[in-house]
């Protein structure tokens, strides 16, 4: 090999050598970057979790308005988009029993890989599965559990209705100031988280206020005959009768306590249109402490009932309200966090601040719990209007 092609060769080999140092410093420098949060694909679609009672006994109460809260928010979340991520609900039955919300959130966690759930709907169920959000590390939001202490478990779990600590001190303070009550009596579905806890902090508050409680009567989920408890109720007199219970059995105790004549007024958690309804002229006159309704002037308010009227040929109920504004309060979240990753979109949840709801302006607690304004509804010929 004569001395012109050595050269060469040599110089060949030092220029390819040093091509081959900079591309392996590059990548080296492109991997100690920090990673910004995924972004999905424009047309990409973004599956949620659902956990709804689709059989068993409270499939009547939450699940028809649950499902079509979300799905009036899913069209106008998705319609709203001319590209980018779609969302779309993977729903579990969790049969209306704990067992079943605990076995929804496992397959939706291990065999959906979703990364956020939505639900479930009561208190007893969302003590349950909440924990397994939580070890997860899997978005939780429940649109209607409404017991004390339960997003306090861990940053990924999250409530959008409002607990019974701000609800009834709030409520008893309006009603007791207007209607002077100074003997209540209670009743309580001792089954039920949701009902136990209700009643508790209805006994702590008419402690403190120093209203005297002349009755306590329990019942369990399911039972359909109240008349002994709401006739010993009746002997005693009382200036009102607080009711803790589910959904099912509201009906049954007002218009058993009309039947016997009861005119103490009743006020029962979370009483919705759907139970007004079912009641009939034994609804007159209840009321009831909740965070929305279709009398209120909120933003987005009255066209959210006209809207959800007009496509389901029904007023929503307070459960479709919390699941429509459930549904949106996440949308804004995915978007703030231009992220479907779980942590991501954890962060954004727990910066959520005085954001426009049907509700009114809402934000979350350093818990995960909901805060935005209290509303007090009394029925006035068969219709929830505002308590004045």
């Amino acid at each position: 090999m004569n001395i012109r092609k050595i050269i060469t060769f040599t110089f060949l080999s030092v220029i390819i050598a040093l091509i081959a140092r900079l591309s392996a410093c590059e990548r080296v420098s492109q991997i100690a970057q920090p990673t910004t949060p995924q972004t999905p694909e424009p047309s990409e679609e973004f599956s949620i979790g659902v956990v709804l009672p689709l059989t068993g006994r409270l499939t009547d109460s939450f699940n028809k308005p649950i499902q079509q809260g979300f799905e009036l928010a899913l069209n106008e979340i998705n319609n709203a988009q001319s590209n980018g991520t779609k969302l779309k609900l993977t729903v579990r039955d969790d049969q209306s029993t704990v067992e079943g919300a605990v076995e929804a959130f496992n397959k939706l966690i291990h065999q959906d890989g979703v990364s956020v759930i939505l639900g479930p709907a009561t208190s007893s169920q969302t003590k349950e599965a909440f924990p397994r959000a939580q070890e997860n590390q899997v978005v939780a939001m429940s649109p209607t559990s409404a017991a004390r202490g339960l997003s306090a478990i861990g940053d990924y779990v999250f409530r959008v209705s409002l607990t019974t600590d701000i609800l009834i001190p709030k409520g008893i303070e309006a009603t007791q100031t207007k209607l002077g009550y100074q003997r209540a009596a209670t009743m309580y579905d001792e089954t039920d988280l949701f009902s136990t806890d209700g009643d508790a902090s209805v006994q702590e508050v008419l402690a403190a206020k120093g209203v005297e409680v002349v009755a306590t009567e329990t019942f369990q989920g399911g039972d359909t005959d109240f008349s002994e408890q709401l006739t010993r109720i009746q002997t005693l007199n009382p200036d009102i009768i607080f009711v803790s219970c589910l959904s099912p059995e509201k009906p049954g105790i007002l218009m058993q306590g009309h039947q016997l004549g009861i005119t103490a007024p009743f006020i029962v958690r979370t009483l919705t249109a759907a139970d007004v309804q079912a009641a009939g002229a034994a609804a007159e006159g209840a009321i009831t402490f909740v965070g929305w309704g279709t009398a209120v002037d909120t933003p987005g308010n009255k066209a959210f009932v006209e809207n959800y009227s007009a496509k389901f040929e029904t007023e929503p109920t307070n459960y479709a309200a919390r699941s429509y504004a459930t549904l949106h309060i996440l949308a804004e979240a995915i978007a703030n966090a231009q992220s479907t990753d779980a942590a991501a979109i954890r962060d954004a949840l727990a910066s959520i601040t005085d954001f426009d709801t049907i509700f009114g302006k809402f934000s979350f607690d350093a818990n995960g719990d909901a805060v935005y304004d209290e509303k007090v509804l009394i029925v006035k010929d068969g219709e929830l209007v505002i308590f004045e």
